[in-house]
């Protein structure tokens, strides 16, 4: 853990702690550099999917105990979900 003395903009922070739920300036600034690190992560594991070429043709009958679910359009409907 570093302890680092810092001016921080005091609206900010009520509005990060507003939005954070927390309860200390602490607590505020750590759940926020937490939340720009977990985007970060989640950036980086959306892009590694990207490159994969995923293939879900006869998905419906690759699962378990005739639950199958036909995701070959997957992948189209997510794209197009993010078009709109």
């Amino acid at each position: 853990m570093t302890r680092i003395s810092v001016d921080v903009n005091d609206e900010w922070l009520d509005a990060a702690r507003a939005e954070l739920g927390t309860d200390s300036k602490v607590e505020t600034i750590n759940a926020a550099l937490r939340e720009f690190a977990d985007r970060r992560r989640a950036r980086d594991l959306i892009e590694a999917l990207d490159e994969v070429e995923l293939d879900f043709t006869r998905s419906a009958d690759g699962w378990r105990f005739g639950g199958g679910r036909d995701l070959s359009r997957l992948e189209a409907d997510a794209r197009d979900a993010r078009s709109a």
